[in-house]
């Protein structure tokens, strides 16, 4: 009885790790891929949105999501952005471990009971995904103060932390 519980565990377990998507910076495949696309509202204005798979930090997900908006910036011959809006979402994935306890009681004539339950489950699906959306504005010139990024130093510091530089 014990192996094959032990079987459908470990299906179950592989096939969790089967389905998830590493998170790799690369242009999205679809609306549901990893990776990042953006959408130029006008010159000098775009949407950046960088999806992660399930799973991949915070830190992650934006740092690439800045990556490409420094990518385009420089692309477009401007040398600094900011960020004017921002949207962090979470998709998919469940909660996590649960525990629960239950009662009961039955009288049937003279004869009565009394149960009790507990029980446990945890979640064995992949964790949520995460998405950043970036509304960045660029500009040429020297960078105004304040929370205005340098493209080049985003696309030296983040692509070389990456390895792609």
């Amino acid at each position: 009885m014990k192996t094959p519980l032990a079987l459908v565990a470990c299906a179950l377990i592989l096939g969790a790790c089967a389905t998830a998507q590493p998170t790799i910076y690369r242009p999205q495949a679809s609306a549901s891929d990893v990776g990042f696309a953006q959408y130029k509202m006008e010159d000098g204005r775009y949407r950046v949105t960088f999806r992660g798979g399930p799973g991949a930090p915070v830190g992650q997900v934006t740092d690439y999501a800045l990556l490409r908006a420094a990518e385009l910036a420089l692309a477009d011959g401007y040398a600094w952005f900011r960020v004017a809006d921002r949207l962090t979402q979470s998709t998919g994935g469940g909660g996590g471990p649960t525990f629960s306890v239950g009662g009961g009681s039955g009288s049937y004539g003279r004869r009565s009971s009394v149960g009790l339950g507990v029980g446990t489950s945890f979640n064995l699906g992949p964790k949520p995904a995460l998405s950043t959306t970036l509304e960045v504005v660029f500009g040429k010139g020297p960078r105004p103060p304040g929370e205005a990024y340098d493209a080049q130093s985003v696309v030296n510091t983040i692509g070389k932390g990456m390895g792609r530089i």
